[in-house]
């Protein structure tokens, strides 16, 4: 069953930031107890990687915007995948075809996942959560 989920200011900032570049599968992995290196994941694809770039250019730009600096960007301009790490969050853009070889949902299958839909007309953006077991 779906629970809502609250989000702290740069997690806002950087889903906001990817649905407006319009990312597909934007996707939260809560990593907070599992022993993981960062408290959450965020995954999201661009349709190619023009887009992915525009998409990491973006999310930095308002995650740093309410004060969370970027500690780490990974990935060259023009690749399948970039990562941005803000310390207590991690983003990942990933092509279609390299979100499906990597699937990190899979491989941290035991986190809370939140998805994320297009916020539309109305500006705003739903997610819905759920516990994989």
């Amino acid at each position: 069953m779906a629970k809502k989920y609250l989000l702290r200011p740069e997690l806002r900032a950087a889903i906001e930031a990817a649905l407006e570049k319009q990312a597909a599968e934007v996707t939260l992995l809560d990593l907070e107890g599992l022993g993981a290196f960062t408290n959450h994941f965020l995954l999201c694809t661009g349709f190619s990687s023009r887009q992915v770039e525009a998409i990491c250019d973006e999310v930095e730009r308002k995650v740093e915007e309410i004060g969370t600096r970027l500690q780490h960007r990974e990935g060259q301009s023009g690749g399948d995948w970039m990562l941005l790490d803000f310390g207590d969050l991690i983003v990942h853009v990933f092509t279609e075809h390299a979100r499906r070889f990597y699937d990190l949902e899979r491989l941290w299958r035991a986190a809370r996942r939140v998805e994320f839909e297009n916020p539309g007309e109305s500006g705003r953006f739903t997610g819905a959560a759920e516990a994989e077991g």
